[in-house]
């Protein structure tokens, strides 16, 4: 299959944002703290991805007909980016989600007090 490796990507990234938006709905995109994690993330994939992937001594080697062949920077393939970017926002996602549930375990609702009650 032409681009099998970028269309499952851009699916991932699809799939974990329609998650959110849809069904999870934790604000995680609005929060700064996010972003901040995402630049951090990058900042390390950087120089590891590029180190696996570089065209002059590649550890990591993907089929041309597997990606787009845009590669930025230090010849990581893009996709690996959109890949990188779904698993960690997907893992953050469920994160929140848990905190959410931890605090009302097996659906069970907090119940009222006394003088709530009356």
């Amino acid at each position: 299959m032409p681009w099998g490796y970028t269309v499952p990507a851009v699916a991932a990234v699809l799939a974990v944002v329609a998650a959110e938006v849809l069904l999870l709905r934790t604000g995680l995109f609005r929060r700064p703290a996010y972003w901040v994690t995402m630049a951090i993330v990058v900042a390390f994939q950087v120089p590891v991805d590029g180190w696996l992937t570089k065209l002059s001594a590649p550890i990591v080697r993907y089929s041309p007909a597997g990606i787009t062949g845009w590669r930025f920077p230090w010849d990581i393939p893009v996709e690996d980016f959109l890949f990188g970017y779904a698993l960690v926002t997907a893992v953050l996602l469920l994160w929140e989600r848990g905190k959410s549930r931890k605090d009302f375990p097996m659906g069970i609702v907090k119940s009222r007090s006394r003088r709530d009650r009356r």
